[in-house]
């Protein structure tokens, strides 16, 4: 198994790294096939190779014309089966962030919660790629309070840190009877204001945490970015008369998300390469967005 991952992982990272290549191949074609759309001249510095791009640009369909790129990898089977995830949290947690994490073990379809105990990050993940989990989810906490989320896709990244703001869970709210009880349906997901790269990349990693949900679930997930402050909100819908008579019913847990790093690598890869960090002087910027126009 040891031996079968180092290779997957040798094979994704030589993938990667002909990506600059296939890039600078993609764009030569691209200005040739312009240029004969347009019946202008073939740019000089292309007139060596335009016979032989020529041919490759005649044996392209749609599904080939456009590179691939290590995004596309990361999630290509995500289609194929539901995600898997394993929830966490740091050592020695404390009851507080023990319900919390029990809470999004509800929130998360098909996610199983574990007990840290003594176990290493790297143990945990290998141990979640030999049993074929998708994702494995780290919460931490300062002094009692969650304050961080790391998201990691298995088996080769990204992994996602989120800071954790506002955390107000189920357990907290008094009035049992006006949360109700927290369905299992698969839900839908709305996503709402991702309208960046950096936005749509952070819209990808966390909706594949989610299956694909039936036509008439009543249960809704919403990932609404405002200001690079991400708020999860979780809601039931009920029909009581017609289809204009709808009530919308929050059932917890809640909480602001905000992103500060997204790694290509799992969490146990100090070495991976950083596709983005925040910086301590783009705070300084208060008018700047990150992950919406």
């Amino acid at each position: 198994m040891l031996r079968r991952n180092i290779r997957l992982r040798r094979e994704y990272l030589y993938r990667k790294s002909l990506e600059g290549k296939e890039r600078l191949l993609y764009e030569k074609k691209r200005k040739i096939r312009e240029a004969l759309q347009e019946g202008k001249p073939i740019p000089t510095e292309l007139r060596n190779e335009e016979a032989a791009l020529r041919r490759q640009i005649d044996l392209e369909d749609e599904n080939t014309a456009v590179p691939r790129t290590h995004i596309d990898d990361e999630y290509a089977y995500a289609a194929e089966k539901d995600p898997k995830i394993l929830l966490t949290t740091s050592r020695d947690p404390s009851a507080p962030l023990q319900q919390f994490v029990k809470e999004l073990s509800f929130v998360f379809p098909n996610a199983q919660r574990m007990n840290r105990g003594g176990q290493v990050i790297s143990e945990i993940i290998e141990s979640c790629r030999a049993h074929d989990y998708t994702d494995v989810v780290l919460v931490h906490e300062h002094r009692g309070v969650p304050d961080g989320l790391i998201v990691c896709h298995l088996p080769f990244g990204p992994t996602a840190y989120f800071g954790l703001l506002n955390v107000v869970t189920r357990h907290e709210i008094k009035d049992k009877k006006a949360i109700g009880t927290m369905p299992e349906a698969y839900p839908h997901l709305i996503l709402d204001n991702f309208s960046t790269k950096l936005g749509e990349r952070s819209a990808n990693i966390l909706k594949h945490l989610f299956p694909v949900p039936k036509p008439d679930t009543k249960r809704i997930v919403t990932f609404s970015n405002q200001s690079d402050y991400i708020s999860f909100r979780h809601h039931i819908y009920e029909k009581h008369g017609g289809p204009k008579s709808l009530e919308l019913k929050e059932i917890g847990p809640r909480f602001e998300l905000r992103l500060y790093q997204i790694k290509l690598g799992t969490v146990d890869q100090a070495e991976a390469q950083i596709e983005w960090v925040i910086r301590p002087y783009m705070n300084t910027s208060k008018k700047r967005k990150f992950l919406s126009n």
